[in-house]
């Protein structure tokens, strides 16, 4: 009924906001002011409207309130106690009234040593206001003593004819003599920059980073970002070899050892040489030959070399032509010989070509002369004459030039089926068997099951046969399906070869069943029947039912205890969390607060074996799910009972708690 009646009210709000004026930036400021008097969280205010704004404004004035209260009280320790020791505690609230009374304390010090109130040191600027402010209502209190009379009535100071001021971040009130604080981030009139957010704090505001200041960086006690110089600071990782040099945001390493001129230090600061006839575009002049050395490079003129078919002259500055025809070697063996300039050529007899590339007379090839012309397939010249032949898997048709097919099939080479093809022939297996790598003519049997995806083929076991295979399953629970493959579960509960007795409920898993009894607590009732056959979607529920006058019954915060069943399997390859379960809930998040239940936690108490489960929130289609995961393997058979605990909350507290109790049933296998 709690969360029903959130849901009734809510829309009964939303009826009776409509038609309502537009609310203002003062409304907004009235509500904050009003929340900060009640000493609410001003960080967590419920909304009063979908403006940012507004809820700016809200949290600023109701800041304001708190501080202006926190600063009061150490204000007014420092007026009676005139000591701040009851202050020594280490919460933000007692920091601010700490921070005031020392401040007033300073001031009422410059006044009894006749110091001007205006003091001139460096504290921050609402300490100084605290500071002026004490210092000169402890002059009005002497002033009051020495005459008996107040002349001026003001919060602040008097200016003259009886007029009132206000201290900077102040504004006058509109009866003249008290001071209301200004809001300098309200009206944007703070001077913090781009990262930092504005507070306002009394008679002035202060800037807050919100934004880190990244690596390489620290944030300084002026809320800036500053180098840090890891070289000074020893966090920098550079070897002996090397020195630290600072840079923004990081540093670099910097060899120790210079080289020398002709050489290149590498990343390890070890000195190579520069090869400067590579690196440099024509280090020597125009004649001259470049050769690196150690550290340097040297020029030597270049010498006169003579290509093929020539020879230097006598005085060994040019080169002249080489009359081959004239070598007593015979260069074109019993053939004429032509000489060129640099080169020759020989006049080759009837029968013969001169080839160019050995410079002999070569024998005509009619082969290679009339390719493709003379025989079918192959040409293999003779001496004045060629011959033909033919290519495996062909015979030489009786003119001596053309090739016939060759049937291989007839002499049966395959050890099962042979097919002939145009040149050749090709042997084919049957199914369950494939030609051998060794002679490509034999058939052997495949084993299916010793195949890389064998362990794919059959989901339990893979038995190999001639030619073929088969699968079998494990011999209770499962049994083959369809396909011959695959191991598909027995549901015992439905086809009735379960034994469980007619007082228990029979619940299927994976590869057998499970006989399940369930009876409520006492001061609990069992809202509808058991069936006989339970559903993994199944819900048996225990609803608490207290006697007249049960007092311990009535405060128990357990409501109700339900039972929920699942089956699973062994998970072969498990890379993320199985959701296996979802608690659904009826509580909208981020309820109004005091609408009743606002939020709903959920834990595992008991049953987590290897903590292999576990139990976050999230919200669906506007509800919290409390959702179960599975997020380690579990190697079956297991069997275990999670009991969770779902706690509602509401603003007084937790208002009652219900426990579920998920049966989780891990099957041996993974079908």
């Amino acid at each position: 009924m709690g969360p029903r009646a959130v849901l009734l009210c809510s829309l009964f709000g939303i009826i009776l906001t409509q038609g309502t004026k537009e609310i203002t930036l003062e409304d907004c400021c009235e509500n904050g002011q009003s929340r900060g008097k009640m000493d609410e969280d001003c960080s967590s205010l419920p909304l009063m409207s979908d403006s940012v704004t507004c809820m700016i404004v809200r949290e600023q004035c109701c800041l304001s309130v708190l501080e202006d209260n926190m600063c009061s009280t150490g204000i007014n320790t420092a007026k009676s106690n005139g000591a701040c020791d009851a202050l020594f505690t280490s919460t933000c609230d007692a920091k601010t009234t700490k921070m005031c009374c020392g401040c007033c304390l300073l001031g009422k010090a410059l006044q009894e040593k006749g110091l001007p109130c205006d003091h001139k040191l460096s504290v921050s600027y609402q300490c100084a206001l605290v500071s002026r402010a004490c210092c000169a209502d402890s002059v009005h209190d002497n002033q009051t003593d020495s005459t008996g009379t107040n002349e001026c009535a003001c919060a602040h100071q008097c200016v003259g004819n009886n007029t009132c001021g206000c201290l900077k971040g102040y504004k006058l009130k509109p009866d003249g003599r008290s001071c209301d604080d200004i809001n300098e981030c309200l009206l944007g009139s703070s001077n913090c920059r781009s990262g930092e957010r504005c507070i306002n704090t009394e008679g002035s505001f202060r800037c807050q980073r919100e934004v880190s200041c990244g690596t390489g960086y620290e944030l300084t006690d002026t809320n800036d970002c500053e180098d840090i110089n890891e070289c000074e600071a020893g966090i920098h990782n550079c070897g002996s070899e090397f020195e630290c040099q600072n840079t923004q945001g990081s540093f670099r390493c910097l060899p120790k050892v210079k080289c020398a001129s002709g050489f290149i230090q590498d990343a390890l600061g070890n000195c190579i040489d520069i090869n400067e006839c590579l690196s440099q575009t024509g280090p020597c002049h125009r004649g001259h030959l470049c050769i690196n050395t150690v550290g340097s490079y040297m020029c030597q003129r270049n010498s006169v070399n003579c290509g093929r078919g020539y020879h230097l002259n006598e005085e060994g500055t040019r080169c002249i032509d080489i009359d081959e025809c004239k070598n007593p070697d015979k260069v074109c063996e019993g053939h004429g010989c032509v000489n060129l300039v640099g080169s020759y050529r020989c006049e080759c007899e009837a029968g013969y070509n001169f080839n160019s590339i050995s410079r002999t007379c070569d024998d005509i090839n009619e082969c290679r002369h009339y390719p493709g012309r003379l025989c079918a397939h192959k040409c293999e010249n003779t001496l004045g004459s060629y011959k033909c032949s033919c290519t495996m898997g062909f015979k030489l048709a009786a003119d001596g030039r053309n090739c016939d097919d060759l049937n291989e099939c007839e002499e049966n080479p395959c050890s099962q089926e042979c097919a002939n093809v145009y040149g050749s022939y090709q042997c084919y297996c049957r199914r369950g068997y494939q030609l051998s790598d060794i002679d490509g003519q034999t058939c052997e049997d495949i084993d299916e099951c010793a195949l890389p995806t064998g362990g794919h083929i059959c989901s339990y076991r893979c038995h190999n046969t001639p030619g073929s295979f088969h699968c079998s399953c494990p011999v209770n629970g499962y049994t083959l399906a369809p396909n011959g493959r695959s191991c598909q579960d027995v549901d015992e509960c439905v086809i009735g070869t379960h034994t469980c007795t007619v007082d228990q409920s029979c619940f299927n898993v994976q590869g057998g069943f499970r006989c399940l009894f369930f009876d409520c607590p006492p001061n609990y009732r069992k809202v509808g029947e058991t069936v006989p056959r339970l559903d993994r979607t199944d819900i048996i529920r225990c609803i608490k039912n207290c006697l007249p006058n049960d007092y311990n019954c009535a405060t128990d915060p357990v409501t109700s205890i339900s039972h929920t069943f699942i089956s699973l399997a062994t998970m072969r390859e498990f890379t993320r969390p199985e959701e296996i379960v979802f608690l659904r809930t009826s509580v909208r998040p981020y309820g109004t607060y005091h609408l009743g239940s606002y939020d709903v936690q959920f834990e595992i108490l008991e049953g987590n074996v290897e903590n292999a489960f576990d139990i976050i929130k999230r919200i669906e289609q506007g509800m919290y799910v409390g959702v179960v995961r599975q997020v380690k393997p579990l190697i079956g058979p297991v069997s275990t009972v999670l009991k969770l605990l779902m706690r509602n909350l509401s603003t007084q507290g937790e208002s009652s708690q219900n426990v579920i109790n998920v049966h989780v049933f891990v099957s041996e296998f993974w079908f």
